[in-house]
């Protein structure tokens, strides 16, 4: 299991369009190439870093098993460790669960 956050409004988009091509807080997919996702030992300090002035917050159970694209975990830029990354639009059947971090 790999994890994306996204806020609601974003996540309604995807769900309108039928896949979800956020990439990060602001970023779409075809300007980062990727979509960031963490593992579960990684997304708590992903939300406190990246996050922690958000007040409605969704965090994305994604199954890599069911992914349409392809997933590569990699050790980018300055990042500390390595990353999961998926490499094109996020096919929303693989999305198990949705889960509301903040209201």
């Amino acid at each position: 299991m790999i994890f994306h956050l996204t806020d609601p409004e974003r996540w309604e988009q995807s769900l309108a369009a039928g896949e979800h091509t956020g990439s990060s807080r602001g970023v779409e997919l075809a300007e980062e190439g990727f979509i960031h996702c963490s593992t579960a030992a990684q997304w708590p300090a992903t939300v406190e870093r990246f996050y922690a002035d958000v007040d409605a917050l969704l965090l994305l159970h994604i199954d890599e098993s069911l992914l349409d694209v392809p997933l590569v975990v990699e050790q980018l830029g300055e990042a500390p460790e390595p990353f999961p990354h998926v490499y094109g639009p996020l096919n929303l059947d693989a999305v198990v669960r949705v889960q509301q971090l903040r209201p």
